[in-house]
């Protein structure tokens, strides 16, 4: 996956808007991190993922070559999600659009506004969980998540 240029606010939150599940459960949960898990292995990817249902981590899997320091890394991107209601790269591009260091209005020991975070969203009900990946430049952990579940969600 190799890095272009990203993309802009209004196709971040298209994402958010059409990436969304009729319903989501424990199983889909499951089903969305070994989604993740199998597309990673296929393309050797050093990564972390975590999926969240609510405050539960349902699925949580560490694939060879990726480091320790991922899982802080899923715990500040999804604290993004969780507090502004947004992917963490939206949140970080939109901090990158104004000019300004997120780490200047979100403590980098709680927050981090880089790609990989993404809200689990249903239809008529709203965030329900949040999916991330860490161990990739922050535009590939964003667009690895946003392919499994554009893939996932079609065959739904």
């Amino acid at each position: 996956m190799p890095d272009q240029q990203p993309p802009d606010l209004p196709t971040l939150l298209a994402q958010e808007e059409r990436l969304q599940f009729d319903a989501f459960d424990h199983d889909t949960a499951w089903a969305l991190g070994t989604a993740l898990v199998e597309t990673a292995r296929a393309a050797d990817l050093p990564v972390t993922i975590d999926v969240r249902y609510g405050e539960q981590q349902v699925f949580r899997a560490a694939l060879p070559g990726s480091e320790l320091e991922q899982a802080d890394w899923i715990r500040r991107k999804s604290r993004v999600v969780d507090e502004l209601g947004h992917s963490s790269f939206y949140v970080g591009r939109g901090y990158a659009e104004r000019d300004v260091d997120p780490e200047t209005e979100l403590d980098p020991a709680t927050y981090a506004a880089h790609g990989g975070a993404f809200p689990i969203i249903v239809r008529g009900k709203g965030r329900v969980g949040v999916v991330t990946v860490s161990g990739l430049p922050q535009q590939q952990d964003h667009e690895l998540v946003v392919r499994v579940l554009e893939e996932l969600l079609a065959k739904a």
